[in-house]
């Protein structure tokens, strides 16, 4: 349950609509529905504005299957990560209006009724080269589902910083920056000194050797010179997803 939809509640309530016993009922399960082997937070959503997320990875089909329809039935938006594609068809039963993204391994649905949120603009999703795509896709998708637009800006890292300079004006326009990159990890301390907006900053385990998969990227960015630049974990395309949603959000 939404802010909205509290809201409807009560003012039905106050105006006699709605008795405070069939009200009663509708809460009777915010908190939270225990299924078992999951116990589902419904109440994130109003507490923080997006409904509790599934990790996908050590959970079985089924049992992401049947958290995911707790979830949707609700009306609220369903975002899995780290999913594999092998436990997609009880999900996809489950939820068949679910999208999965087989790049970044996300299932996601944003229902058309859910509320949008008030935004100061876009977030531009910058990532460094093709091979990071996946965590970028993750951290985008994440952000469609909170309700937030996003411009995705790919293979611009500053091995080429031409390439860079010429989307320059589009990703300064942005609200939020979410850079994602590999190797050593560059691109957030170039966009840092490009842009005046908070940027986001996702190391992921591409590279060779001494990139320490993902590593290397990590202690760059947090030891970036650039001081608008904060940093999530190694291929933590959701949490600089979410992040950067909860900044954009008036």
């Amino acid at each position: 349950m939404d802010e909205r939809t509290l809201k409807k509640l009560l003012q039905a309530v106050a105006g006699g609509s709605v008795s405070t016993d069939e009200a009663l009922g509708r809460l009777r399960d915010l908190p939270f529905a225990d299924l078992g082997y999951a116990v589902v937070d419904h109440h994130r959503q109003l507490r923080q504005g997006f409904p509790e997320v599934i990790y996908g990875e050590g959970k079985t089909a089924a049992q992401i299957a049947g958290i995911a329809k707790e979830i949707s039935g609700r009306g609220a938006p369903l975002l899995v990560t780290r999913m594999a594609a092998e436990k997609l068809p009880p999900v996809q039963e489950a939820v068949p209006k679910g999208v999965y993204h087989a790049a970044s391994r996300t299932f996601a649905l944003r229902p058309a009724r859910a509320p949008k949120p008030k935004v100061r603009g876009y977030v531009a999703v910058v990532c460094a080269g093709t091979s990071d795509l996946p965590v970028a896709e993750e951290a985008a998708v994440t952000l469609a589902v909170a309700g937030h637009p996003v411009r995705e800006i790919t293979d611009v890292g500053v091995a080429g910083i031409h390439r860079l300079l010429k989307r320059r004006e589009e990703i300064a326009g942005a609200s939020v920056v979410v850079a994602v990159a590999g190797m050593e990890g560059a691109l957030p301390t170039a966009l840092g000194g490009l842009v005046g907006v908070p940027v986001v900053a996702v190391p992921t385990s591409v590279g060779y050797g001494a990139a320490l998969n993902g590593l290397t990227p990590l202690l760059g960015m947090l030891t970036s010179c650039a001081p608008n630049v904060a940093v999530v974990n190694i291929d933590n395309g959701f949490g600089a997803g979410f992040y950067a949603a909860m900044i954009n959000r008036k």
